[in-house]
């Protein structure tokens, strides 16, 4: 278990509301660090641009702390100031077109995973191979992360009979009824392709980043619909900016990516987790502690 799970039983401001204390004092207290532990890059960097305030980008020109949003670039920080953290797994995040750039938490996955990590902005939505790829979107139908394989297998498997019946089928009417498939290279072959592919069936993993009331777009969207869904049904938000009406289980795009990794390393991987992609929420953590804290001393924790 990492210290983020942890951290979230042991601190009310991860936990639904009803279970926070009594104690105003207490709980703005709690709030202000529900992510310590986890094994981040030293934020002094983000301190010391903090204290200088904001720069403007030098691509856009836009008014900026940390990053811009706007272009993925990093501004009064450099790439040697920040984390680069390789992923097991390819990452794509689907935009809404209305989704306020500067309140998305996606970026973060952008600027600290650049190479497995890429944002589409809807309609834009890639071609894929629907049985190597997931989307993480919480639903009817959706399954957990420890089940999610065994339905690519699955997926796989049904294709893979499927193409191979037709195949041999138009074979066989080629040939004429009476003569059949001789060659057990061909055959040995095509298993051995579906048993390499059944090793590595994940190529790419989905996100839908969206204030929650604008996901139906996206969600519902013909080229969306077969594929397998996975819903991260344990964890729970600590989103600054967490949505009225909606359940805690609705995370921020980056704590979704972050919690579906872990999962990942510690249920495929077979690996113990050793805070191999907490600094996913090298940015995150930070404002959430600057923000938690500003709305303490305000005295609206």
């Amino acid at each position: 278990m990492s210290s983020l799970d942890q951290d979230q039983r042991l601190h009310p401001s991860c936990r639904d509301k009803t279970t926070v204390s009594s104690d105003p004092s207490d709980a703005c207290e709690l709030a202000k660090q529900p992510l310590q532990g986890l094994k981040l890059a030293s934020h002094e960097v983000l301190e010391n641009a903090q204290q200088k305030g904001r720069l403007k980008c030098t691509k856009c020109g836009g008014s900026r702390m940390f990053f811009c949003y706007t272009c993925c670039s990093l501004v009064g920080v450099t790439l040697q100031d920040i984390p680069l953290i390789k992923l097991p797994v390819k990452i794509d995040i689907i935009k809404h077109p209305n989704e306020t750039d500067g309140k998305s938490t996606a970026i973060h996955a952008k600027i600290l995973a650049p190479n497995d990590v890429t944002i589409y902005t809807y309609p834009c939505i890639p071609d894929y191979e629907k049985d190597k790829v997931v989307l993480v979107f919480p639903g009817p139908g959706a399954v957990s992360v420890k089940d999610m394989m065994q339905c690519l297998y699955d997926s796989q498997s049904h294709d893979y009979s499927h193409g191979h019946s037709i195949k041999r089928l138009k074979r066989e009417e080629g040939q004429g009824a009476t003569h059949t498939d001789k060659n057990p290279e061909s055959g040995t072959q095509d298993q051995k392709r579906g048993s390499e592919s059944r090793v590595y069936p994940l190529q790419r993993v989905v996100f839908i980043d969206s204030t929650w009331n604008q996901t139906n777009k996206i969600s519902t969207d013909e080229r969306l619909q077969d594929f397998v869904r996975v819903e991260l049904k344990t964890r729970k938000t600590c989103f600054w900016r967490r949505q009225k009406g909606k359940p805690d289980t609705y995370l921020a795009t980056i704590e979704a990516i972050y919690y579906f990794l872990k999962d990942y390393h510690e249920i495929f991987l077979a690996e113990e987790y050793k805070g191999e992609y907490d600094n996913l929420l090298f940015f995150y953590s930070y404002l959430h502690s600057v923000i938690n804290t500003a709305k303490a001393s305000a005295g609206k924790c």
